[in-house]
C-alpha cells in the first residue's frame, strides 16, 4: 500500500474531500516524524510503537572492493508491532490450541 492508497481509503471513509484526506494523512506522518526526531515515543494501541534506537559506530566493508569503511554512529527508527497487530497478521498461531 502507498501513501496515496491510503489518501484514497481515508476519502472513501466519509464526506471528505481528495485534499482533506491527504491533509490527514500528512499530519499523521509528520506528527510521528516530529516526535521521533525530538526523541519521544509513540504507542498507538493495538497497533504498534514507534521509538528511536541508537547504532554505535562501527568499521565496515565497502562490497565492492572490500575496503574498510568507519560507519558513524547514528539514531534508526524502530517499529515493535503490538501483540493484537501480530495476531491479526498470523491468526493461526494466535488460536490457542485445542488439547
Amino acid at each position: 500500500m502507498t501513501k496515496a492508497d491510503l489518501v484514497e481509503r481515508v476519502t472513501r471513509l466519509g464526506d471528505l474531500t481528495r485534499r482533506d484526506s491527504e491533509v490527514i494523512v500528512e499530519t499523521v506522518f509528520d506528527s510521528v516524524i516530529a516526535a521521533l526526531q525530538s526523541g519521544d515515543k509513540i504507542e498507538i494501541r493495538g497497533f504498534g510503537s514507534f521509538r528511536i534506537r541508537q547504532r554505535n559506530p562501527r568499521i565496515g566493508r565497502n562490497p565492492k572492493t572490500g575496503e574498510r569503511v568507519e560507519v558513524p554512529a547514528k539514531r534508526v527508527p524502530y517499529f515493535k508491532p503490538s501483540k493484537e497487530l501480530r495476531d491479526l497478521v498470523n491468526p493461526d498461531e494466535a488460536a490457542p490450541s485445542a488439547s
